[in-house]
């Protein structure tokens, strides 16, 4: 298998597992949204609580160049870090909502 097809998997695995953990209040639906023809994978928040309607991104993240580009994390324990985890090394992934230069401080691919 090539790593853009096990990027893929791994990617859709991680957001998977998001969406096993419900919220504690109101309906909301954790749904995930995999457009695999353009690489771009959410998880995104939809549904009730109460009287106010939730609905929002909770991840984005795409696959550009081979490399995972995390637009949106708002995660308690980090897509970087869950990437890491399962063996991505931090040149692979561009934390794309910090700017280049906080990227390379971290460690992270500036580009």
């Amino acid at each position: 298998m090539d790593r853009l097809t096990q990027y893929r998997q791994l990617l859709r695995e991680i957001l998977t597992e998001l969406t096993v953990v419900p919220f504690a209040h109101g309906e909301i639906e954790i749904q995930t949204v995999f457009d695999t023809e353009q690489d771009r994978y959410l998880v995104v928040n939809a549904g009730w609580k109460r009287n106010d309607r939730i609905y929002g991104p909770l991840v984005q993240v795409d696959i550009i160049d081979g490399k995972f580009w995390v637009q949106r994390d708002g995660t308690e324990d980090s897509i970087p870090v869950m990437l890491m985890e399962q063996g991505v090394p931090q040149h692979d992934i561009i934390i794309a909502y910090r700017t280049p230069e906080d990227r390379l401080i971290m460690g992270f691919a500036g580009v």
